[in-house]
């Protein structure tokens, strides 16, 4: 039924009428090139939290680090990166909730994985320099196309229109031999109906960790055609990276003396991966009340991790013992590759319909992933043959996610408006299950969901307004939660309630805003550590938890010179019950902890940033920023042993626009991150047992060993102490 209902919305919304007006601005053209995102945003009269980011805003930030690092201002951000420098792998947590849990859109068209449901930002290097704005709703936020928006959702805006023609390099040097140079181009509006756009860009950083390089290039290309009421735009962009691993992180014995310590040795143990994103976007305004928007769009990545492998048991690999003499060799060290090779394509649409009381979107998408897992042996010291290619693992998944949305918001009285916000969305995957069981046939899995949303907006006058709102949300387990389990052991999927309360206060010189939150989880989805019945540790649903906590933000101008902006979180995240599994070496069985109210991991309870700007005059400016994480858990049992210490990072960005005689514009950018020269680490990975018999403290330097008189292997990821970035901006 459900895809029914959106096969004839999409059919209504097909671009066939003519009814629009006569007028053929500028105006009219940079509106129409803004549909393929509102109705995915929240605007003004939406009763939920969200921050924008302006262009110019992202412009200032962005020296070369990634996009997470762009957004590390914005509430209840956490910033995370392997190589320590921004460069390279990174990412970052909202409200607590991971990759996997914050849906990102560009222009509307889903960017998350469809089986592992993240998002790798390295895949994307300089993206920033393409997009128009950024929106962060938090919570569970408007319905979006493409993965659940579990704690958050993004959405990425990409250039638009450019009225004259314009060339522009950006280029960067830093710390850790960190550079980035690009070329922005494009021809300005042609004959009032064409325009084209173009960027390249390339990347590179040793990183802050042993051997944590980074080799990094993208490409962005868009074409654009503006009918009298419509808007054809064709947009490639790609992405190549090629990133030496760090993943591992550093042993915790080795935070004091050797925090830049990197266990990888082997000289190609690279991350290589290519990424190509294709979308055509057509928008029409119908009539002076009414559009649409439709688009269609390819993604295809292919790559792969390469990994050396110690004394590995040849039959794990599909491959025989060898007799070499009398001797029955039946291990090797060998290099693997890990290959990911997929493609992603669909259509989203919406129809958008504003009356003097009520603006109504009907929208969704229909969208298709398919996925080919696989694993080669490239050599193997002891084999039949020394050097090949062999094929030790195959699967190939295939993923159906359709969703259709209407979203209504009605002024029911001059200060009042009501919201309402329906979702359909449901999923069919197939999957083979084990990866390196060739054994395991194919499985499927069909789940259908349905999110609603409602609130009230109310203007208490001109400059304050309050707002409600309770929003359902449904997520599915990822892919190795289905791939690693069988149909007996697999977890079901999550449910949040999320419940928003705020009030905005907005002058000439002073913004405030306090937004209050509560997140009720059902069957939430936590490692607890159990091994299930197929030999994984898969993640587990718990019943019951949540994340509840206010949210300020604020900013004042002092005076024309001198101007502050700053945001809050304190939050409490709990578990309420849950047993944690832990491996007994000597048994080779597990032991049971039972845990009850204890902090979800990577979720401290207090956030907050601040940024004073001080314009000496109309060409210099200087920003002091700073940025405060409390301490936060790296499991969740709330233990002193497995936490992340809090810290206090500082920056300082000094901005020069100079005139020349040669450029049209000219700006000098000097950055010192982590001014204080701070020693903090930002992300952690955890295993834990016990061995009374053995003590693996001397052969493993990951292991150290806790109060509870257990083991814990982990590793820790220290971000860089104090560095500098400093960039040239060059423009016709």
């Amino acid at each position: 039924m459900v895809k029914k209902i959106q096969l004839l919305i999409l059919i209504f919304c097909v671009p066939i009428l003519v009814l629009a007006q006569k007028q053929d601005s500028i105006t009219l053209k940079k509106t129409l090139d803004e549909v393929s995102v509102n109705s995915l945003r929240a605007n003004a009269k939406t009763p939920m939290a969200f921050t924008n980011l302006s262009k110019s805003e992202i412009e200032n930030a962005n020296l070369g680090q990634d996009l997470p690092y762009l957004i590390s201002l914005t509430p209840s951000v956490v910033t995370t990166s392997d190589a320590g420098a921004g460069v390279g792998y990174t990412g970052f947590r909202i409200r607590g909730s991971d990759a996997s849990r914050i849906n990102v859109t560009i222009n509307g068209i889903p960017l998350n994985d469809s089986e592992s449901q993240g998002v790798w930002w390295v895949n994307m290097p300089d993206f920033a320099s393409s997009l128009d704005n950024i929106q962060i709703q938090r919570g569970v936020g408007t319905s979006t196309n493409g993965a659940a928006a579990f704690g958050a959702s993004i959405n990425l805006k990409t250039m638009g229109l450019n009225q004259k023609a314009y060339t522009i390099t950006n280029n960067s040097i830093g710390s850790y031999n960190t550079q980035k140079n690009n070329i922005e181009f494009g021809s300005g509006l042609i004959n009032n109906k064409f325009a084209f756009d173009a960027r390249l860009s390339k990347i590179t950083s040793n990183g802050y960790m042993d051997r944590a390089s980074s080799d990094l290039e993208s490409l962005y290309l868009q074409g654009s055609y503006f009918g009298k009421k419509s808007v054809l735009k064709g947009i490639i962009f790609s992405g190549h990276e090629r990133t030496y691993q760090a993943w591992n992180g550093v042993p915790q014995r080795y935070l004091d003396t050797n925090r830049t310590y990197n266990s990888y040795t082997y000289e190609n143990e690279v991350d290589n991966y290519n990424q190509t994103h294709y979308q055509l976007h057509y928008s029409e305004q119908l009539n002076p009340k009414t559009n649409i928007n439709v688009a269609t769009h390819y993604t295809h990545g292919e790559g792969y991790y390469e990994q050396e492998k110690l004394g590995q048991d040849l039959l794990d690999y599909g491959l025989s013992n060898i007799l070499i003499g009398n001797d029955t060799i039946s291990s090797t060290d060998l290099i693997r590759r890990k290959w990911l090779n997929n493609d992603f394509s669909g259509i989203t649409y919406s129809l958008n319909h504003k009356t003097n009381k009520i603006n109504l979107t009907i929208g969704g998408a229909n969208n298709i992933y398919s996925g080919q897992h696989y694993g080669n042996v490239i050599w193997a010291q002891y084999a039949s043959n020394g050097s090949f290619n062999h094929q030790y693992y195959k699967n190939i998944a295939t993923k159906y996610d359709n969703n259709l949305f209407i979203k209504a918001n009605y002024q029911s009285t001059e200060n009042t408006s009501l919201f309402l916000d329906l979702q359909s969305r449901n999923i069919d995957y197939e999957f083979k299950g084990n990866d390196n069981d060739g054994n395991i046939g194919m499985q499927n899995v069909t789940l259908e969901f349905f999110n609603p949303k409602f609130g009230l907006n109310h203007k208490l006058s001109d400059q304050q307004l309050i707002y409600g709102s309770f929003a359902v949300g449904n997520k599915e387990p990822n892919r190795s939660d289905y791939v690693e389990s069988s149909p007996n052991s697999r977890p079901v999927h999550e449910t949040l309630y999320d419940t928003e309360i705020g009030f905005k206060y907005n002058n000439n010189k002073l913004r405030f805003n306090a937004n209050f939150y509560l997140m009720n989880y059902d069957n939430q989805l936590i490692k607890t550590g159990e091994i299930n019945d197929v030999g994984y540790f898969t993640s587990e649903n718990v019943k019951k938890s949540f994340r509840r906590g206010v949210e300020i933000e604020g900013s004042i101008a002092l005076n024309k010179k001198f101007a502050w902006a700053g945001n809050m979180t304190l939050s409490e995240n709990k578990v309420d019950t849950f047993i944690q599994f832990i491996d007994n070496w000597d048994t080779w069985g597990q032991e049971e902890v039972t845990y009850s109210n204890t902090d979800l991991a990577f979720s401290p309870n207090i956030i907050w940033s601040s940024q004073f700007t001080y314009n000496h005059n109309n060409n210099l400016s200087t920003n002091f920023i700073s940025k405060y994480v409390g301490e936060q858990f790296i499991d969740n049992t709330s233990s002193q042993d497995r936490k992340l210490d809090d810290y206090l990072v500082s920056s300082l960005r000094i901005t020069y626009n100079f005139n020349s005689k040669i450029f049209q514009y000219a700006k000098l950018s000097v950055q010192i991150n982590n001014l204080f020269d701070s020693e903090y680490v930002s992300n952690a990975w955890l295993y834990r047992f016990i061995s009374e018999g053995y003590d693996p403290r001397d052969d493993d330097h990951y292991v150290t060993k806790d109060s509870d008189t257990r083991y814990n292997m982990a590793g820790y990821f220290p971000e860089a102490t104090r560095n500098y970035l400093v960039g040239l901006t060059l423009g016709f």
